[in-house]
């Protein structure tokens, strides 16, 4: 039985990541990349399926365990009847291979411990060729090799390699796995205690940088790790989560593979770097992007992977149970296939505040975005899968429109403040005939709200985006509405779900938990209207959800207490960044978003 989501920490090098329990189990791996097969896949399945993991022999009394400053680097230290000892983890940035160091200290007493190592590659599915080294023990499957390097004497147990030690006050014993190709020759290992120095001096580095001096600083800061940690290096793709498949609702079929780069985040996420001084990474994603989205505008996708690849064919690993037996397992995303309006005026928006931030406007880049308005010139009226990614049928989803609107009118602001050109007139007309429609058939006045598709009553989160990108001022009364309808009918124990559930509408069963992202779009919306300490509130609520080392999942179920969702989630930990910025008293910041144009 895996952990519970929240009892997961992350190490990570921004090429992949690992999740390590509580308990000093390492159950989640994808090696070399994170969209790769995995070499631990506990997390979705059982201890066969693949973990490492080294704890104490006898009972642990009491865990406690926290990132060293402003670090990935993890401490974990148990207390025994015998004496305490402390586990270290990281995974340093980054040569040619994956390293992952586990270094065990000895701080009280003398504590037996156990190490267990089952290597299982591809999803836990094959049973690699281990044979003793040097230095340890290799292990070879395919194209696939890890290296264990130890000076602890190990042997094998049922397709398993096991160690027994002992470590005493002042003593430790060190472990590193390293990935490599199994075509190549393993490297050379590196020093383990160099590589959690190097480790801790590299994200310290990092951090250093940070230029956000507003309110909940060390919260922003971790998420700011975060989201670097969830960086694919090479070419500055951000992915959703580290994982797949865990679920929406536990025990149910909500599994998604959020392991891929979302065009719908990207102007969120570049907010949140920018706000805290990180230009380069913003250039980065921002170039990510353009690269990604290049080609017929009509071909877009909503997702992309993390060096732009856009097959991503969805299938079911029949072989995992799933994590708490929630079923299927799935690799792949079959949603990157849908046609999701809103992801046009993600990217314009996106391009329009990168200029805005300091990231100089290519011509090039200019000739792309000219593509996309032309194609959705002709697009905006048509129904889409909306936001959410409902596998029912196409309908007019509000949020799409109002982020087609976004996209014209992001295109005339630029305009407007560059020498760039376009047909400035023509945009105009468009977002004046878009603003006109949404809000003749997007809004039901017996809900005194703007709901999910034209025509419905249904209640949708995704519309408080309508003060927060410009489209409406937060003085209309229909947003107020808006905000009041959202806050009783989608409220739950104070966070927020999506949408009111309807298997017609989702081409789903079951149901789902409060989702972080659009609890922190209400304090936003709160904040906005003048509510400030009644936003506070809300975000001192959801900061109160984050688990012992700072990390947030995409949702949360009220009714078990449980964290939910894929893990730790890039958009819970952007918006999180966002809304600190927007609660604190600092001048500037993300209000340019929120701007209502005049027409």
């Amino acid at each position: 039985m895996p952990a519970r989501i929240e009892d997961y920490a992350l190490v990570g090098d921004t090429h992949t990541a690992a999740l390590i329990s509580r308990e000093g189990s390492v159950d989640w791996l994808c090696l070399p990349r994170f969209d790769s097969g995995a070499c631990f896949a506990a997390l979705l399945g059982t201890e066969d399926h693949g973990r490492w993991l080294i704890t104490p022999s006898a009972d642990i009394r009491r865990t406690t365990r926290r990132y060293r400053k402003d670090t990935l680097v993890l401490e974990t230290e148990h207390e025994t009847p015998e004496g305490v000892v402390r586990v270290i983890d990281c995974m340093p940035p980054r040569r040619q291979e994956a390293d992952l160091f586990r270094i065990v200290e000895g701080v009280r007493g003398s504590v037996p411990m156990r190490m267990d190592l089952r290597i299982r590659f591809d999803y836990g599915s094959i049973v690699p060729w281990v044979r003793r080294s040097a230095t340890g023990l290799s292990a070879i499957a395919g194209p696939d090799a890890l290296e264990l390097n130890t000076d602890v004497p190990l042997h094998g147990e049922h397709f398993a390699t096991v160690a027994e030690f002992t470590v005493a006050t002042g003593q430790s014993q060190a472990f590193s796995l390293t990935w490599h190709p199994s075509i190549e020759h393993p490297p050379p290992p590196l020093d383990p205690r160099w590589a959690v120095r190097y480790t801790e001096q590299w994200w310290r580095e990092w951090a250093a940088r940070c230029t956000y001096e507003g309110d909940w600083r060390e919260a922003v800061m971790r998420s700011l790790l975060t989201l670097k940690a969830l960086t694919y290096a090479p070419t500055g793709g951000i992915v959703a989560a580290a994982t797949t498949s865990l679920p929406e609702a536990l025990g149910g079929v909500r599994n998604w593979d959020y392991r891929y780069c979302w065009v719908r985040d990207a102007t969120f996420t570049l907010y949140s770097l920018l706000l805290a001084g990180y230009e380069a990474e913003a250039r980065a994603w921002r170039d990510w992007l353009v690269r990604a989205v290049a080609g017929r505008p009509s071909e877009l996708q909503i997702m992309y992977g993390v060096a732009g690849e856009r097959r991503l064919r969805e299938v079911e690993i029949e072989w995992l149970p799933g994590y708490e037996d929630a079923s299927p397992v799935r690799i792949g995303n079959a949603a990157s296939l849908q046609f999701q309006l809103d992801v046009y005026g993600e990217v314009l928006d996106l391009l329009h505040q990168a200029e805005l931030g300091g990231i100089e406007q290519e011509e090039s880049v200019w000739r792309v975005e000219r593509a996309i308005l032309n194609f959705l010139e002709g697009a905006w009226d048509q129904p889409d899968e909306g936001i959410w990614e409902v596998r029912g049928p196409r309908r007019h989803f509000t949020h799409s429109k109002v982020m087609a609107w976004v996209a014209f009118d992001r295109a005339v602001r630029s305009v407007e403040r560059t020498n760039l050109e376009g047909p400035v007139k023509r945009w105009k007309q468009l977002r004046h005939d878009i603003r006109r429609e949404v809000c003749r058939e997007g809004y039901n006045a017996d809900r005194n709200a703007f709901t999910q598709f034209y025509g419905s009553s249904r209640l949708d989160a995704s519309l408080l985006m309508i003060p927060l990108v410009g489209f409406l001022p937060i003085e209309d009364d229909r947003v107020r509405g808006t905000i009041s309808a959202v806050g009783r009918g989608l409220m739950r124990d104070g966070l927020v779900a999506r949408y009111e559930n309807d298997e017609m509408v989702e081409g789903l069963p079951g149901r789902e938990g409060a989702f972080l992202a659009c609890t922190f779009w209400l304090a936003d919306c709160l904040a906005l209207a003048g509510r400030q300490e009644e936003a506070r509130r809300m975000f001192e609520r959801l900061l109160d959800l984050r688990n012992d080392v700072g990390l947030l999942s995409e949702q949360y179920d009220v009714a078990t207490g449980r964290m939910i969702g894929n893990f730790p989630q890039a958009f819970s930990h952007v918006s999180l960044i966002d809304t600190a910025r927007n609660l604190s008293p600092l001048p500037g910041g993300p209000a340019e978003r929120r701007r209502a144009a005049k027409e």
